[in-house]
């Protein structure tokens, strides 16, 4: 499968702007949702390839988006990253559960964010 459209969820502007300049390289289409309700949203209507969720968003966190996409009828198949400082042991376990395929620490390295694209196609 390969990878043509990236959901980017994140409410730090800067984050936003620096996983879509890493993110362009693909080739892929890259959408922006800047909280956690957006990010659901989107992922309904626009049916990603892919998805880098933050956690710490405003309104809807990233775990409850996680959650709700990885459990939606339409959205259960799109795999979600979870980007965050959060990566304590106890966070990669409670990302798992939430339905998380994968968890990359911040900060990151553009090959961190790549090699999970390269892992979803």
């Amino acid at each position: 499968m390969a990878v043509n459209k990236i959901l980017i969820v994140e409410d730090d502007p800067v984050q936003q702007q620096r996983l879509r300049e890493i993110l362009v390289s693909t080739g892929a289409e890259i959408i922006v949702g800047a909280n956690g309700q957006q990010g659901i949203n989107l992922a309904e209507q626009e049916k990603p390839d892919l998805i880098f969720m933050d956690i710490v968003m405003p309104e809807v966190d990233g775990f409850s988006a996680c959650r709700q996409i990885t459990s939606g009828a339409e959205t259960k198949g799109i795999p979600v990253v979870i980007v965050s400082s959060k990566h304590e042991d106890a966070d990669r376990v409670w990302a798992q559960l939430q339905g998380a395929s994968a968890i990359v620490a911040k900060p990151y390295t553009d090959q961190e964010i790549l090699d999970q694209v390269k892992a979803f196609s």
